[in-house]
């Protein structure tokens, strides 16, 4: 069967390992030299592996010239897991009092609500009551044409189309009394051939 590679954390904690048996300083070029050969870790991983302790206090490093330095000794390690359960502890602290704190929000909020014969009927009567005003809105939306405010609008707004009805009426006019004036056209010949109704009047 195919051999199972390390994982991320255990890569790490090989690498940590190196440091702490060694008690030594090295480069990285060292590391990539070491951790295939006494850790089984992959010389290309090496790198990306160092950086993340770095990134996490667990391994110091420094410039000296042009090269870096990386070291790491058993009590800071000790230090830094000490730090880190200290931070978690605090963490679940306070998260224990947030629980603690929404679970009597929950159990205040059920105060009242609990399934009681009292509570059902009203709940029931709630439902009756909210069906009964569904309807009443239907009711009214049926009969809205009778709203004062409506029949205003529409009264305003048949006004509005009066006037423009007999504004076009008095242009028509005007336009049938010139053509009988400079064509001497009957009135009857510029109605039919117009189109224009006999009867054709201002509204009142």
């Amino acid at each position: 069967s195919k051999k199972k590679g390390l994982s991320f954390e255990e890569k790490r904690a090989r690498m940590m390992e190196i440091f702490f048996e060694t008690k030594d300083v090295f480069q990285l070029k060292d590391l990539e030299k070491i951790a295939p050969k006494e850790k089984g870790i992959t010389s290309m991983s090496v790198k990306e592996i160092l950086q993340s302790l770095v990134d996490d206090g667990m391994v110091d490093t420094d410039r000296i010239g042009t090269s870096n330095y990386f070291w790491a000794f058993p009590s800071k390690a000790l230090h830094a897991r000490k730090r880190k359960l200290e931070e978690l502890e605090s963490q679940f602290a306070e998260s224990s009092q947030k629980k603690e704190a929404l679970q009597k929000s929950i159990e205040k909020s059920k105060t009242g609500r609990e399934d009681t014969a009292e509570r059902a009927a009203l709940l029931e009567e709630l439902g009756t009551l909210r069906q009964k005003k569904e309807q009443l809105k239907a009711e009214i939306d049926k009969y809205r044409e009778c709203d004062p405010d409506v029949v205003e609008e529409m009264r305003q707004t048949n006004q509005v189309a009066k006037e423009a009805a007999n504004r076009w009426t008095d242009n028509i006019f005007s336009v049938k009394s010139w053509a009988k004036r400079k064509f001497g056209f009957e009135e009857s010949r510029i109605d039919k051939g117009f189109g224009i109704p006999e009867d054709l009047d201002y509204i009142d």
